[in-house]
């Protein structure tokens, strides 16, 4: 399957960019929103697998205005002896990626898909993982003619308190969406579960939620040690079935 590096304009500078699509023909578009490590192989990955159903996955570097990913070097995996070194540096990154800025390249990522050759006309799906799942939300909100599908896996304050909470645009949502949340993780207690779910039924999203039982934080990204093979198989089946309804 064809993966390029492409580069994007976006308001604030040139983003860049990861595409991989089947090769052939046109196809449904999907923005994969990364967590914070970024494109990497292990994301790319999950990109490979969606596009091979059909889809012209696009895998943008959130943190661009800090330079071309990798902005941050990985260790092979990423374990609880190295995590926090490796958080210290990709924290400033993420506190400097307001909502407002993600939105606006959230889209030029959408822009960018439109006029993509390889990708068919209509609707794109989303799919969004940790803080990308955030993106997810915020994104189906602010673009709601342009987006018909939405998933989040692992997500992290998806409903807090904060007035640029994700939840809290909800009432803006017009695509399917689904989460796989994983289970015991202080990133979204129970509490804020809930606060999501009452959200979206109060606007009459179509959602699904689940809590993936025992899957840490992180259980889709084969270079965390959180990652969660089964859980990650789920992931994509659920993920896949969503993008079918949505977009074909």
């Amino acid at each position: 399957m064809p993966i390029q590096t492409v580069d994007i304009t976006t308001p604030d500078g040139t983003a860049d960019a990861l595409f991989v699509h089947p090769g052939s023909a046109t196809h449904p578009g999907v923005l994969l929103f990364p967590d914070a490590f970024g494109p990497r192989p292990a994301l790319i990955e999950i990109a490979e697998a969606v596009s091979a159903r059909g889809y012209a996955v696009l895998v943008p570097n959130l943190f661009y205005r800090a330079g071309r990913a990798p902005v941050v070097e990985l260790p092979a995996v990423v374990d609880p002896s190295n995590r926090h070194r490796v958080f210290d540096r990709i924290r400033p990154l993420m506190e400097q990626l307001t909502p407002e800025l993600a939105l606006r390249d959230a889209g030029a990522h959408l822009d960018w898909l439109a006029a993509a050759p390889e990708v068919a006309a209509g609707p794109v799906g989303l799919t969004g993982y940790c803080m990308g799942a955030a993106l997810v939300l915020h994104t189906a909100a602010a673009y709601p003619d342009r987006v018909a599908a939405g998933a989040g896996f692992h997500g992290g304050r998806l409903a807090s308190d904060a007035a640029d909470s994700p939840h809290l645009g909800a009432d803006r949502i017009t695509a399917e969406l689904y989460f796989g949340h994983a289970d015991n993780d202080p990133s979204l207690p129970p509490e804020q579960i809930e606060r999501l779910n009452k959200a979206l039924d109060a606007a009459g999203v179509r959602y699904r939620a689940e809590v993936y039982a025992g899957a840490a934080h992180g259980f889709t990204q084969r270079d965390l040690a959180s990652y969660d093979a089964a859980a990650d198989a789920r992931h994509l089946r659920e993920l896949g079935a969503l993008l079918d309804r949505a977009l074909r």
